[in-house]
């Protein structure tokens, strides 16, 4: 297996299987919103494309700048998704990093999964057998995020196979930190969650392989992807 890491959307890495992450927090909630109950997310780039797809038994999510979008139910945090309310079979989330990557990857690679340190293992043991990766990172606004890269470390070091030199940087830095409340509550994205009020977010995406969940893209349009 060769594992391949893109640090940023700014690489274009296409392969069989991509993971995307974003660790912080759209990837988190996907997984979390999943595992509670939800039967299909629809992850689009726009706010605009997210109200035009509310209805009966719909939630809408997202955020912009960590905070959540007016009028949607639900923001990006995954604490929010613990169980599904009542009534309410499928969500539509729309995130400033983290749905635009996976509208990006989907558009190049096969196979399309979404992963984070919630779904570690389970994620793994999925992505096993093919003959190569792309570890996708969602960064932040473009540029390399520590949180992601940490993850994307995590994941080609339990991938084995033949790593390529971004790989390998990625599996040096998560090495680097003893725990992954650090590896991940160091960067950028931390420090934005913070300054917002959401700090208690970073620890609960840091818990490691509580979910045994592993979404996947199952359907793409121009404009949005469906994750199941």
């Amino acid at each position: 297996m060769r594992v391949r890491v893109g640090f940023s959307p700014l690489e274009p890495l296409a392969a069989p299987l991509a993971i995307v992450i974003d660790v912080l927090r759209a990837t988190s909630t996907i997984c979390q919103a999943l595992a509670a109950g939800f039967e299909g997310i629809t992850c689009v780039g726009e706010v605009d494309e997210s109200r035009a797809r509310a209805g009966e038994g719909v939630a809408l999510a997202g955020e912009r700048g960590n905070v959540r979008i007016a009028g949607f139910d639900y923001g990006n945090s995954p604490r929010e998704f613990e169980r599904r309310p009542e009534g309410l079979s499928s969500l539509v989330l729309t995130t400033t990093n983290g749905t635009r990557l996976l509208l990006g990857a989907a558009a190049r690679c096969e196979t399309v999964l979404v992963g984070s340190l919630l779904n570690l293992e389970a994620l793994v043991e999925a992505a096993r057998g093919v003959p190569e990766v792309a570890v996708l990172c969602a960064g932040v606004e473009g540029s390399f995020a520590i949180d992601d890269a940490y993850v994307a470390g995590r994941i080609a070091a339990l991938l084995g196979g033949e790593p390529d030199d971004a790989a390998v940087a990625a599996i040096l830095l998560a090495a680097a930190f003893d725990s992954a409340l650090e590896g991940i509550g160091g960067g950028t994205s931390a420090d934005n969650l913070r300054a917002t009020g959401l700090a208690d977010d970073i620890a609960f995406c840091a818990r490691e392989s509580v979910l045994d969940v592993v979404p996947r893209v199952v359907e793409r349009s121009e404009f949005a992807v469906g994750v199941a």
